[in-house]
């Protein structure tokens, strides 16, 4: 559990501050559909009681916000995001828990997106299925995984999205996991990069 530990809250805290750059990078398609001017709105006690009412574990790095589309609608989505560093067999159908009480309590849609920072190159769960007697349950869920983006090492160091550097930190946490030296030097790296793109 130590790994989860180290890189649940980190990401909270970047889900809270990058929201719209996070999808712009991981999830194109939803950054374009979201209404941006209109800002949008982290729903913690929401999600708290949501999960309270199921208690479903832990719930350090999941986030639940509230956004606007572009389509004119005075509409709003509810956005869960949930980073998960750890496999976890059990994780499809907590995905799906999380998006039927949302749905349920608020009546509203919801768009329930995965990023998984775990090392298990084939861990991909996409999708949570039942069926009895002909009925079918089916529910797809969007994931993200940050291993997928270590052969695209030269692309994050010359984005200029904020998320890009975060997401190098975590694969170089990956990589150098029990090697201090190793990880001190990555960190040398990684500061460097955030004073060659004018941040502090």
């Amino acid at each position: 559990m130590a790994m989860a530990r180290d890189f649940d809250s980190p990401w909270k805290e970047t889900l809270d501050l990058f929201l719209e750059a996070i999808l712009q990078m991981f999830f194109s398609d939803i950054h374009a559909a979201i209404d941006w001017s209109r800002g949008y709105e982290a729903l913690d006690k929401e999600l708290h009681a949501v999960v309270a009412e199921g208690e479903l574990g832990s719930t350090l790095a999941d986030k639940l916000f509230r956004v606007y589309l572009r389509d004119g609608m005075d509409v709003w989505i509810l956005v869960h995001v949930e980073v998960q560093s750890q496999p976890d067999p059990d994780f499809a159908q907590r995905m799906f828990v999380y998006h039927y009480r949302i749905r349920d309590r608020y009546n509203r849609d919801v768009a329930s997106l995965a990023i998984l920072g775990d090392e298990r190159e084939t861990w991909r769960p996409t999708e949570f299925e039942r069926s009895l007697f002909g009925c079918e349950l089916r529910f797809r869920f969007r994931v993200v995984k940050i291993l997928d983006w270590a052969r695209k090492a030269e692309v994050l160091a010359a984005s200029p999205n904020p998320i890009a550097p975060i997401v190098l930190a975590h694969l170089q946490s990956l990589e150098t996991n029990r090697n201090p030296e190793a990880r001190l030097q990555s960190k040398w790296q990684l500061i460097r990069g955030l004073y060659g793109r004018g941040l502090n």
